[in-house]
């Protein structure tokens, strides 16, 4: 029963991850959204997953795979995120929707 709950709340984590990164508007708010919340997602998953695990050798590829998801995916927002700085993506304006925008801006309606 700790396992399923525990699976159960790290799916509930990865749905509010991806639902920040739909629904922030800049790189920079989606990146800490969707790497904190998988994070977390994935460690509750992994940790339900070793409740059920038969053996020490499953134990142990399920943290390596918990640690090689944790390290690649902190690589990939530093990069994504080095992108956005360097391209020069304004910080509260990135891939954000237009119907959000404030009003009054010079060539916004």
């Amino acid at each position: 029963m700790v396992s399923l709950i525990l699976v159960v709340s790290g799916l509930v984590f990865f749905a509010a991850g991806s639902l920040g990164m739909l629904r922030f508007l800049d790189v920079y708010t989606r990146l800490h959204a969707l790497t904190k919340a998988d994070n977390l997602g994935l460690g509750l998953v992994v940790l339900g997953l070793i409740l059920q695990a038969g053996s020490l050798p499953l134990v142990l590829k399920l943290v390596l795979i918990w640690l090689l998801v944790l390290f690649s995916g902190a690589a990939a927002c530093h990069l994504v995120a080095q992108r956005a700085l360097t391209q020069g993506e304004p910080e509260s304006e990135a891939g954000a929707d237009p119907a959000r925008q404030p009003r009054g801006r010079e060539g916004r309606g």
